[in-house]
């Protein structure tokens, strides 16, 4: 399987029959792809795969939880709109248990509607928290350079691991940052004074990963800091730093990942057994 870029579909002058349709776009794949036999291949088996398949599922999971915590404040609301219920608390044993004992005594059908939901809430951290320990090891046995970027925790890794499907594929750092979205695109239209605007582009995913590692590092937590304090006296605002910042980063985890990269390849083939479970 090999991924083909939209602009190598439309083939030679004359050679796309005109028109649109899913015969014709399988046709103009089929023949880029005969054509270049360079394409990038995307592999992604073995621990890989499993690290991003709890990624996805445990993004599943979160997804729901936020659904279940909208609805349980909302019926806490109407319950007691004085009730005061902490920000990001209703993923907190404490605060459910405490929620929980409150509407014990309350026979109203809202009430127990919350009831429910506060259950469901505390069954979805508990899932969530067990992929996160689940994740912990692999990541640490697939990525330890990665995880030694400042910022990096095993959530934004795993992210970034499950989502480049090997870093080999890509011919260069730049290449790289393109897929993740945080290559800077310049406005050349009347005074631009060297901007660039944000790049809407490329895998949003490893994007948000990115980000968070920029914003670890924005708090003193590595050597983001004092280039944002850099890239601020020079006239450039937080969120251009931040844009350039992410572009950065990009590189130092590319980086990474082709070093994780070939110390798992060299201990493949020594068979040393680098990967094999943890006792």
């Amino acid at each position: 399987m090999v991924r083909v870029p939209t602009q190598l579909m439309a083939g030679r002058r004359g050679g796309r029959r005109p028109g649109k349709s899913d015969p014709i776009d399988a046709e103009a794949v089929a023949v880029a792809a005969l054509r270049h036999t360079d394409l990038p291949v995307a592999e992604l088996d073995g621990p890989a795969r499993e690290v991003k398949l709890l990624v996805d599922h445990r993004r599943d999971l979160v997804s729901e939880r936020t659904r279940v915590q909208a609805r349980l404040r909302w019926w806490l609301h109407e319950l007691d709109p004085a009730l005061h219920v902490p920000s990001r608390g209703l993923r907190r044993y404490c605060v459910l248990d405490r929620l929980e004992a409150q509407l014990a005594d309350d026979h109203r059908l809202v009430a127990r509607l919350a009831r429910d939901h506060i259950g469901r809430c505390r069954e979805l951290t508990r899932q969530i928290n067990a992929l996160e320990v689940e994740l912990r090891p692999l990541v640490h046995r697939l990525a330890p350079t990665l995880l030694a970027v400042p910022g990096c925790g095993v959530l934004g890794a795993a992210m970034i691991l499950g989502e480049t499907a090997g870093a080999h594929r890509f011919r260069s750092r730049d290449a790289y940052a393109r897929f993740t979205g945080t290559a800077p695109i310049p406005v050349w239209s009347g005074r631009s004074d060297g901007k660039v605007r944000l790049n809407r582009g490329g895998n949003r995913t490893i994007n948000t990963a990115l980000h968070m590692i920029a914003v670890t590092q924005s708090r003193g937590f590595g050597p983001g800091r004092a280039y944002l304090d850099k890239l601020t006296a020079a006239g450039k605002t937080r969120t251009e730093a931040l844009r350039l910042l992410r572009r950065r980063l990009s590189d130092a985890v590319f980086t990474a990942l082709r070093a994780d990269e070939s110390t798992v390849k060299a201990s493949a083939d020594s068979g040393t057994g680098a990967l094999a479970p943890a006792a």
